[in-house]
């Protein structure tokens, strides 16, 4: 039986942590689930998840379905889409089985990729690879996750861009079924659609495509549309990130209408190790303290104070002594509140 190979190429930026990396494991279970279920797809499907970060992973090799088990998904900093197409196109050459004279190979791969930023590199090499090598030789979905992904650079990639309007969880829930019912259709497609792809039909506006007429931004170093500060929890050594989400505020000067833009807290998340193997090489970037809105507690011990600065310039938890140890640099000293804000280092989201 000929395989078809579908990929998930998935976004595990930091701007990910939280409900969005939660909501992906579970709608990736959710779709394994159906199609297992799937007497086509059962036949033909075999999967791999793909994770980019400031550097790639592959979590699951290319399998059947049926010995396909979700894996659990880790966050790492920055967001290096070359390098996440670059490690595609490497499993794709190592993995892909072509059609010779003395045997059929697999179908047309099918490539999921889920991003919700901007690449905080310069893709345009890896994307002219892409071009040259794999756009005719497989179908890639681009799927914008909420607003602020570049898709006027995913237009390179494929003319398959939608927006997933990431509102709540029932969207999420439709949005994976229209995936996994992509996939049953496609699989049920390849002997009769020569490119065996085939997505599924919606009637909710959660998913659409993406008008790619639009002329491309400029793509910054660090990806604005979200702070995310890291940070370590000095009672358990544990990291944890804080991620702040864009807020402008309307103001009016002489009848000019002004705009400036801050951060309010989203929420504050433990990581596991793996956030520094999947970390780009450091980046400087700095953010305002006058830019945030709140702090948090820390995620890992509970201590009250989350945004603590040490004079590593390095951010770790608080509790109430009166002398606190950096976990990072293991400095002691007495911390307290000074007036004025300052600069803080900032992970490139």
């Amino acid at each position: 039986m000929r395989r078809l190979p579908i990929y998930f190429l998935i976004d595990i930026s930091e701007s990910m942590v939280g409900e969005p990396i939660q909501q992906v494991e579970e709608g990736l279970a959710s779709i394994v689930q159906a199609l297992k279920a799937d007497p086509y797809a059962l036949e033909t499907v075999w999967v791999s998840i793909i994770v980019f970060a400031g550097k790639p992973k592959t979590l699951v090799p290319l399998q059947e379905i049926v010995n396909f088990y979700p894996p659990r998904f880790p966050i790492g900093s920055g967001t290096s889409l070359s390098k996440g197409l670059g490690h595609l196109m490497y499993e794709l050459r190592s993995n892909i089985v072509k059609t010779t004279y003395d045997q059929k190979g697999d179908w047309k791969p099918i490539v999921f990729l889920f991003t919700d930023g901007v690449p905080t590199d310069d893709s345009n090499a890896a994307i002219g690879e892409w071009k040259r090598n794999w756009q005719r030789s497989a179908n890639m979905i681009a799927i914008s996750f909420g607003n602020e992904a570049d898709s006027a650079l995913l237009g390179q990639l494929t003319d398959e861009v939608h927006l997933f309007k990431n509102t709540s969880p029932q969207s999420y829930k439709e949005f994976f079924k229209w995936v996994s019912d992509s996939i049953k259709t496609s699989s049920i497609s390849v002997e009769s659609n020569a490119t065996g792809f085939e997505l599924a039909k919606t009637d909710n506006d959660t998913i659409s495509k993406i008008d790619l007429s639009k002329a491309a931004d400029k793509v910054p170093s660090v990806d604005d549309n979200f702070v995310v500060l890291a940070a370590k929890c000095q009672n358990t050594n544990r990291p944890y990130l804080m991620k702040y989400t864009k807020n402008l505020n309307e103001g009016d000067i002489g009848g000019m209408k002004l705009y400036t833009k801050s951060y309010r807290l989203a929420g504050a998340f433990p990581v596991d190790q793996s956030y520094y193997e999947l970390a780009d090489e450091k980046v400087e970037n700095r953010i305002h303290s006058d830019e945030l809105i709140g702090a948090p507690n820390c995620p890992c011990c509970g201590n009250p104070y989350g945004l603590a600065v040490c004079a590593c310039q390095k951010i770790h938890c608080l509790g109430e002594e009166l002398e606190s140890t950096c976990p990072w640099c293991g400095t002691k000293g007495k911390y307290g509140v000074g007036g004025g804000g300052f600069d803080i280092s900032r992970a490139q989201g």
